[in-house]
């Protein structure tokens, strides 16, 4: 298959019934796998448009809405940012990213929830409190924590971006304290109580049962084990880092565009499908400019488990937010804050994707030839699901 033409869909309908014959698969996976085989083809159904002005007809069939699938989130990720510019304030915001070292990583992965969750809240913590520390910044402070689990060649790496306002409100909310410009939060303070708060949740979890172990990982099972195993931990550095702000809200949504609903590997990474394997760009991080940009070339069973890797729990949210922003006082923090901050130095409102520079709503579909609205002139069904055998009624 030639470049740009190749998608996750079409490795899976090629190998995926081999990788099910295996039987090493969760359900969660094999649920992620059917949706995206299945994504936008007859089986879902769909439906026929015309063209309103050049009368073309056209079949567009309908969506997995998976979201691990690469197809289906364009259209959440747009749905989402609409909602989040009316939370923007008026203020520099900035970049930080948590990350879990490869011990906890690897473990991390037979336990999703649990850690994956932890890694989540004691970030937020870990932000939320050395912002609160009148040494540092001594304000209420909003993030947005994002999940990734990979990193450019699809191996396991959990870590969360947290996008955050450089500023706050004071403890009595009578005041907006900013950060000090173009400098946010010390890096090694977060680092150090991030490596601290995280040891001492782990091991709650350890002494409460919540943690499996298997494979090379059982021996941890054994509480003395599991100690040995973790106090070096307490000792190496713990990656986190901030970058520099972005250039004002409108580069924020551009970043949370890219980050919120990505998945492992877009279909516009990948290369080609052949007698090697599936081949596909990726980023070694470790060199600079256009030295990082490598090629890889990988078994079509060893690239899809490292795809299936990354299929999170069912239920598990990927986005969360804390602090000014958390969803219980959301309103009346972000209120509070733009009552305080300068109201002449809001920025203006933007035309949401569902709306043109007139402020009227675009059509829902577009003629891909003369750009005229188009209708749905038939529904076509989804195929129906066998789930179990036919009954077949007794004989008396």
């Amino acid at each position: 298959m030639g470049r740009g033409a190749l998608e996750i869909a079409d490795i899976l309908r090629v190998h995926g019934a081999a990788l099910r014959a295996g039987g090493q698969l969760s359900l969660a996976q094999l649920k992620v796998m059917s949706a995206i085989e299945r994504c936008r083809s007859a089986a879902l159904g769909g439906h026929v448009l015309r063209c309103n002005d050049c009368e073309r007809l056209e079949i567009s069939y309908n969506s997995c809405r998976n979201r691990h699938c690469p197809k289906c989130q364009a259209r959440n990720a747009r749905a989402w940012l609409e909602a989040r510019q009316a939370d923007l304030l008026p203020v520099d915001y900035y970049h930080v990213v948590f990350t879990l070292p490869a011990p906890i990583s690897a473990i991390a992965y037979t336990n999703k929830s649990a850690l994956y969750g932890l890694l989540f809240d004691v970030a937020a913590e870990t932000l939320r409190t050395i912002a609160a520390d009148p040494r540092h910044l001594g304000a209420h402070i909003g993030p947005t924590l994002v999940l990734h689990t990979w990193g450019s060649a699809l191996t396991h790496h959990p870590h969360v971006h947290g996008i955050v306002p450089g500023g706050g409100l004071s403890a009595d909310h009578a005041r907006w304290v900013s950060c000090k410009p173009g400098f946010f939060l010390p890096v090694r303070v977060l680092s150090r109580l991030f490596r601290r708060r995280f040891l001492e949740e782990i091991e709650k979890l350890y002494r409460a049962g919540t943690l499996r172990f298997f494979g090379e990982y059982a021996t941890l099972s054994d509480p003395g084990t599991f100690a040995r195993w973790l106090a070096p931990l307490r000792q190496c550095e713990w990656v986190v880092y901030a970058k520099r702000p972005f250039a004002g809200p409108a580069a924020v949504l551009a970043y949370l565009a890219r980050y919120t609903h990505r998945v492992a590997i877009s279909n516009q990474r990948l290369i080609a499908l052949d007698e090697r394997g599936v081949t596909f760009r990726w980023k070694d991080y470790r060199l600079k400019a256009r030295a990082r940009y490598k090629t890889m070339t990988l078994a079509p069973d060893e690239f899809l488990r490292r795809f299936l890797l990354h299929v999170l729990p069912g239920g598990f949210h990927r986005i969360r937010h804390y602090g000014l922003i958390a969803n219980a006082a959301r309103s009346e923090n972000l209120a509070r804050a733009r009552e305080l901050l300068n109201p002449r130095t809001l920025p203006e409102a933007q035309p949401t994707a569902a709306q043109s520079s007139t402020g009227t709503s675009t059509p829902t579909f577009v003629c891909p030839q003369c750009g005229a609205p188009m209708h749905i002139v038939e529904v076509l069904v989804r195929a129906a699901h066998i789930r179990a055998p036919p009954r077949i009624p007794r004989t008396p």
